[in-house]
């Protein structure tokens, strides 16, 4: 199978695999530049609640198929940083499933979901010093928001590998699992998400991303959303809740 982006969606969940086995799963131009329309899709799907992106068997990503660096670099970071952004922006909860090597591009990825669980014995490291390469700009900053500066000058300074226990300890990650307990706990995690309030979600993410211009336009989503009354009445009637807001587009 020629390398490419998997997708599927099941009970409001849509799972996205990068799947290029024989690299370790690296970004091609192709795959790089197959992420935004596939998020722009997946976005305006009301099905979908929650994302998960995840890699191929046993490795999240590799990073960068380095002969699309050798072709043209400027290019290929420019569609690795369109992809980030593209995921950073994306308007509902994701989450980072994430085994083995998470290293390069695959760590950009990564940094761009919102949550990020990790099995024991993945490995994350941000590669660009080996390269001769310029880290993306917001791309480092997103990184210093999730690690502090010491971690993110570590990784950026030595190309140097980092354990899931590391990264759980600096905020890299959120959760650490062992062994194949991965697969279960994101299932269960994401299940749960997607029975929550689509509202209070998209406006906690904007909100916690540092938005500061929709206070008023997120007042008035609530207050004309029956979201409010319905998970009251839900918690006092002892039932699971029925929230009905969604993005309007």
């Amino acid at each position: 199978m020629d390398p490419q982006l998997l997708h599927s969606v099941t009970d409001g969940v849509a799972t996205v695999v990068i799947h290029h086995p024989a690299r370790r799963n690296a970004m091609t131009a192709g795959m790089w530049g197959a992420l935004p329309p596939l998020l722009a899709g997946l976005a305006a799907a009301p099905a979908v609640r929650v994302l998960v992106l995840t890699g191929e068997g046993g490795t999240f990503c590799a990073g960068a198929d380095i002969s699309t660096l050798r072709e043209s670099p400027g290019t290929a970071q420019a569609l690795a940083v369109e992809a980030e952004e593209a995921l950073a922006a994306f308007p509902k909860p994701t989450l980072a499933a994430i085994r083995g090597h998470c290293v390069g591009g695959g760590s950009q990825l990564a940094a761009a979901c919102d949550l990020r669980f990790a099995e024991e014995g993945a490995l994350f490291g941000v590669t660009p010093a080996k390269l001769g390469i310029v880290y993306p700009a917001a791309a480092t900053r997103r990184l210093v928001a999730l690690a502090g500066p010491g971690t993110a000058k570590y990784l950026l300074f030595s190309g140097e590998l980092i354990d899931a226990e590391r990264a759980l300890r600096t905020g890299l990650v959120d959760e650490v699992l062992p062994e194949g307990e991965l697969g279960k706990r994101v299932a269960d995690f994401t299940r749960v998400l997607a029975t929550r309030s689509q509202l209070t979600q998209a406006a906690a993410k904007e909100f916690a991303n540092g938005r500061t211009d929709r206070d008023a336009y997120w007042a008035e989503q609530a207050r004309g959303s029956g979201d409010t009354a319905e998970g009251v009445a839900a918690f006092l009637e002892r039932r699971a809740p029925r929230f009905t807001w969604v993005a309007s587009g």
